[in-house]
């Protein structure tokens, strides 16, 4: 089911997943995507529409205030930086392997 609705989509969710809505090099359409996407930034309201439980994850770098807003970022539901650190650790030990 495709659900276009951010409201909708998160209702009862555990876990909110957001990611950067411009990439590098893409100057030309960041002003366009950020209009398009600006009803699907992750703010407080889209947390409250889901599970109690539920947590924030990015995959960094972010921009506070374009798809997540500063309060969820840094929020004590976001786990984004405890995905980081578990990021880092999967990476060592893959060039650990790697390096072998």
């Amino acid at each position: 089911e495709l659900i276009s609705d951010p409201l909708t989509a998160v209702a009862g969710a555990d876990a909110i997943y957001t990611d950067v809505w411009v990439s590098m090099g893409e100057d030309t359409e960041a002003d366009s995507k950020r209009e398009a996407l600006a009803l699907y930034r992750v703010d407080e309201a889209l947390l409250a529409a889901a599970s109690a439980r539920a947590v924030v994850l990015h995959c960094l770098p972010a921009h506070p205030g374009e798809e997540i807003t500063e309060g969820v970022l840094y929020g004590e539901r976001s786990v984004v930086f405890d995905q980081a650190e578990n990021r880092l650790h999967a990476q060592k030990a893959l060039l650990e392997e790697l390096v072998e």
